[in-house]
């Protein structure tokens, strides 16, 4: 009677599961597949947001159990073996049944689980031992398919249109952070924004940081260099209600599209005034950021190593004077240039110190230099990148200056 929204094409998804079987060997040498948990890691292996534990052993056909939606698995999966459960002691009997057995070592996205729960599977599962199974599903899902990628390109150019095109004309100085946040949720959801932005930790995100002046410098539990008030104490997202973009000021959005399932970040920085009328300290410490996103998108080549990445951008910054302030005001500096991105926001890998493996064709990442003013806030681009041949291809507009709003 029903019909899925969309269903993953098979060899889409016996792509997915190849590259993680591929990264799982060379992970964790010693498991023989590997226990899947979280929704989101489930959707990328089967293609759909199922409710229970996917089970993908390195030889063999994987196999979906559900606690509840089998049906609906079955519309938007084209996995052979979806089948119904009710405790984590079923396991082992109905992988068996489906001609799929456990493995005595079994790799396990502990991530996905809570400390309680883990201690329950261990439990219900004692002949089987356990071990990590993150790395495996961090290294597949950073290279991107063609199918991907499409999804991906698309929600770039959406949200470049959004930021760029829509909202310089629906916002004025005189405006509060929560109503410039409610205007750029409207343009957003007329291009097609499909509301959750998803963080691989399980971290809480809400459009994405809507920062007037020194809201940009404000502490923020968020990993990322620019802060905001935010919504309130215990929402500490957005924009607040009680801060008025002024006259003279800049603005700084940092936020998420998200178009079928995948997100591009871009930050966009605005400026409430004419363009000759930027103070020379923002004009310097923007032109800066601009500079070291060019000169790492040129270098986001396949093999070109993230940490040097990371590297060449501190020496640039150490160059012009201006490493204070650089990715943030003393404890509020974040170690890291940028991220991975696809299905959630801070994906694998990270452009920072210790991360060594060289990038591939097909990873997406976000590029992040930013730049904070004392008393003025926070400067600087980001945009959202394809890894090629020739060098990073942006996703996310090619243009990168100031946008006056007069």
């Amino acid at each position: 009677m029903f019909e899925a929204l969309e269903r993953l094409p098979i060899e889409e998804m016996r792509d997915r599961q190849a590259k993680c079987r591929s990264a799982l060997a060379a992970t964790a040498p010693r498991a023989g597949g590997l226990l899947v948990f979280s929704r989101l890691a489930i959707y990328y292996l089967t293609g759909s947001w199922a409710n229970g534990v996917l089970w993908l052993p390195l030889n063999g056909e994987a196999v979906l159990c559900c606690r509840k939606g089998r049906k609906r698995a079955e519309l938007e999966s084209p996995l052979t073996h979806i089948v119904s459960f009710r405790s984590f002691g079923d396991l082992a009997g109905l992988c068996e049944q489906a001609g799929s057995p456990l493995a005595p070592v079994c790799a396990a996205e502990q991530s996905g689980l809570s400390w309680n729960l883990a201690e329950l599977l261990a439990a219900r599962l004692p002949g089987v031992s356990f071990g990590a199974g993150d790395a495996a599903l961090a290294v597949a899902q950073a290279r991107k398919s063609e199918w991907e990628l499409a999804k991906i390109r698309l929600c770039g150019a959406r949200h470049a249109k959004g930021l760029m095109e829509l909202l310089p004309a629906a916002i004025a100085p005189g405006m509060s952070e929560r109503e410039i946040a409610r205007k750029c949720w409207d343009a957003f959801f007329d291009l097609g924004h499909q509301g959750m932005l998803r963080m691989s930790g399980g971290d809480e995100i809400f459009l994405g940081h809507i920062a007037a002046g020194d809201s940009g410098n404000y502490p923020s539990v968020f990993n990322g260099p620019v802060g905001l008030r935010g919504e309130h104490p215990a929402i500490p997202f957005s924009g607040y209600a009680g801060t008025v973009w002024k006259k003279g000021g800049v603005l700084t959005i940092d936020n998420g599209f998200s178009l079928e399932g995948y997100a591009t970040d871009k930050t966009q920085v605005y400026f409430a005034g004419k363009a000759s009328e930027i103070p020379d300290a923002v004009k310097r410490g923007h032109d800066l950021c601009a500079r070291v996103q060019q000169a790492l998108a040129e270098r986001l080549r396949p093999g070109a190593v993230p940490s040097e990445l990371y590297a060449l951008a501190l020496s640039m910054a150490e160059a012009a004077g201006l490493t204070e302030g650089f990715m943030g005001l003393g404890a509020t500096k974040v170690r890291f240039l940028g991220h991975g991105i696809g299905l959630t926001i801070d994906g694998w890998p990270v452009l920072a110190k210790g991360f060594d493996a060289p990038l591939t064709a097909g990873m997406t990442l976000a590029l992040e230099p930013k730049y904070g003013i004392p008393g003025v806030g926070m400067v600087g681009v980001e945009n959202t990148f394809e890894v090629t041949a020739a060098g990073g291809k942006c996703l996310t507009g090619d243009t990168y200056d100031i946008i006056c709003v007069d």
